[in-house]
């Protein structure tokens, strides 16, 4: 008995140890993109304070200024009456970029706890040094601002916003990328306004980014600034020919340092100050050439241009009357899934056919919509027999062979036998679902009841209760139909009906920003608070959301009576959202005042708008 105890005792402290072991951890940082000059900060990190030897790898490419330095930390937490700790120690070295390239430098190696562990190696891309004169830095405020211009002004080379497609060539409904991307050397606070073109022409669909953009590093015409993609669209051409993508405008709000003389004021904040500085942006018009689809389209073609691949399926071959038969068509791939029409597929006449059920299953990319179409086919046989359904054909525009291809699927043979019960009986033979008549279901037996009969007054026919019950339903039809008409009368203006309800539309989409604020969903909020605002005020004065302009909204609010304290309280609104969207500091703070502010001014405005 003892040996089986201390067996026992000893596995359990060989797994619990097998189980610590798993849990440490040993990683090494670094920046992935530096400039030449840029100094930089390579970090080993190890999840335990029981550790030896360590030793790094040959860094190759860099000139080592310090390290590596060691420094310990431990993190004692307690939730919920459990404590728990976590320590670990790093190594850091201080790195300096002096050529060109991209580098790798391999993984450390130390002992943690008795085993020896290797770090995962890094990679740093070097760029080359900034033509501007100081050197980049991976730090965003610090670096970008140093290399910008002097002074209070913001120059073209400091802030610009590119727009690029990834094509400029191509054929109607093929898919092209569109992305607008933000270089800046400056402190870039945010956007007051954005006003994207409406890509006519085009279908399109924007892509969803993350809601924190990355900033990186880039080399541009001989700068380099810190870049991030701030919006992107995929594009579908609906016509030939050469297609104009206006230019977007982009009204941007900088944080400008400037020098300070006073030097009691210079104590205190490092003798420079910040000013903030208005600039608007445009980016230039894309041309893009769109060529028609070459001639000889097969007969059936769905419209489609991309890479397709379709699949079929039948639920059974084998069925009896009146069984459902559900045919299931999946059309695979990547192109413009969306606006492709749907197949047919031809059932037998005498089969009862209901519309097809489409689910779509695709993923907007950077190639267009990929994924899959899932349609379903559902008809029911009234006859018993033998019937083929015949194959669908599925032709489409192929992106990389420039031809048109079609696809066939499998043809189907079905069996349907006869139901059981008098309720399969049918007459067959007509051209027309709708002439299709069931017997003992159109026609009943007479029932052979002995009925005694009553003379005209002695029970319902003639009596009171008999015109009342004509008189009654006669006069609420005509009450219903006045009060039908007047509805219809205020239903037919509606711009009256906008107006109407915008107070209504308003407040539910405040409702749902409320529900994003207590979620923290920070630019779910407010898109949702901009949408309400600008929503209110687009059917308050029945004017497209289009036509409005921070400009334009001034002076069509006076029109309407009014006053302008509200007027500039209002604008102040929108502009707080979207300024706080992208200005530092405690976000839920600024997402409370701006929904606030936006409940308040609403609530105002509802009482003096006049019409």
């Amino acid at each position: 008995m003892r040996k089986i105890i201390v067996l026992w005792m000893v596995l359990m402290i060989v797994s619990l140890r097998a189980f610590a072991d798993s849990k440490v951890s040993f990683t090494a940082s670094a920046p992935d993109v530096v400039a030449v000059g840029d100094q930089f900060r390579l970090s080993y990190t190890v999840t335990t304070q029981k550790v030896r030897d360590f030793r790094a790898p040959s860094i190759k490419g860099f000139d080592v200024l310090m390290g590596p330095s060691r420094s310990q930390q431990k993190n004692v937490q307690v939730i919920n009456g459990q404590t728990t700790s976590t320590s670990s120690i790093t190594f850091t070295y201080i790195l300096m970029a002096t050529a060109e390239g991209s580098f790798t430098i391999p993984g450390a190696t130390i002992t943690a706890e008795g085993n020896q562990m290797v770090s995962n190696s890094v990679h740093v891309k070097v760029l080359p040094a900034d033509n501007g004169g100081a050197s980049g830095n991976s730090g965003r405020q610090s670096g970008s601002a140093s290399r910008a211009s002097s002074g209070t002004s913001v120059s073209n080379n400091d802030l610009f916003i590119t727009a690029t497609a990834n094509k400029t060539n191509l054929y109607e409904q093929e898919a092209l990328l569109l992305t607008y991307k933000i270089y800046t050397l400056v402190d870039l606070r945010g956007f007051d306004n954005v006003k994207l073109p409406d890509f006519k022409g085009f279908h399109s669909q924007e892509v969803e980014l993350p809601n924190d953009r990355k900033w990186s590093l880039e080399h541009y015409k001989g700068r380099n600034y810190q870049t991030t993609v701030y919006r992107q669209f995929v594009l579908f051409p609906q016509q030939p020919g050469k297609i104009t993508i206006d230019a977007a405008r982009f009204d941007a709000s900088i944080a400008k340092v400037t020098h300070v003389d006073d030097p009691f004021e210079a104590f205190f904040n490092g003798g420079s100050n910040y000013v903030e500085v208005k600039k608007t942006l445009m980016t230039p018009k894309l041309v893009v050439d769109v060529k028609a689809l070459p001639d000889g389209k097969p007969s059936g073609f769905s419209g489609g241009v991309g890479e397709f691949s379709i699949s079929s399926s039948i639920n059974s071959t084998n069925v009896k009357t009146n069984d459902a038969v559900t045919v299931r068509l999946v059309i695979s791939g990547t192109g413009n899934l969306k606006l492709i029409s749907t197949p047919e597929v031809k059932f037998p006449e005498d089969f009862e056919v209901y519309d097809p059920k489409v689910d779509n299953k695709f993923r907007l990319t950077n190639a267009g919509l990929s994924g899959s179409q899932v349609i379903e086919y559902l008809a029911i046989p009234r006859n018993a027999g033998t019937y083929k359904i015949p194959a669908v054909k599925f032709s489409y525009f192929d992106i990389k062979s420039r031809t048109y291809k079609t696809l066939t699927t499998e043809e189907y043979e079905l069996h349907v036998e006869k139901g059981s019960g008098n309720a399969a009986q049918t007459i067959a033979n007509f051209t027309n679902k709708e002439d299709l008549k069931v017997l003992n279901e159109d026609i009943r037996y007479i029932k052979q009841n002995n009925v005694t009969l009553s003379q005209k007054g002695d029970f319902f026919f003639g009596s009171l209760a008999y015109w009342l019950f004509y008189i009654v339903p006669g006069i609420a039809f005509v009450l219903f139909f006045i009060v039908y008409r007047k509805q219809i009368a205020a239903n037919a203006n509606v711009a009256k009906m906008r107006t109407k309800k915008a107070n209504k539309v308003a407040v539910k989409r405040m409702k749902l920003a409320g529900k994003l604020l207590a979620d923290n969903k920070k630019d779910a909020f407010y898109d949702e608070v901009l949408k309400a605002l600008w929503g209110y005020i687009s059917d308050k004065l029945s004017i497209p959301v289009s036509r409005l302009s921070k400009d334009n909204v001034e002076g069509e609010l006076r029109n309407y009576g009014v006053d302008d304290a509200l007027i500039k309280d209002f604008l102040d609104a929108l502009n707080n959202c979207e300024f706080a969207r992208f200005a530092p500091g405690d976000d839920n703070q600024a997402m409370d005042k701006v929904y606030s502010d936006s409940l308040e001014v609403i609530s105002k405005m509802e009482n003096s708008i006049k019409h």
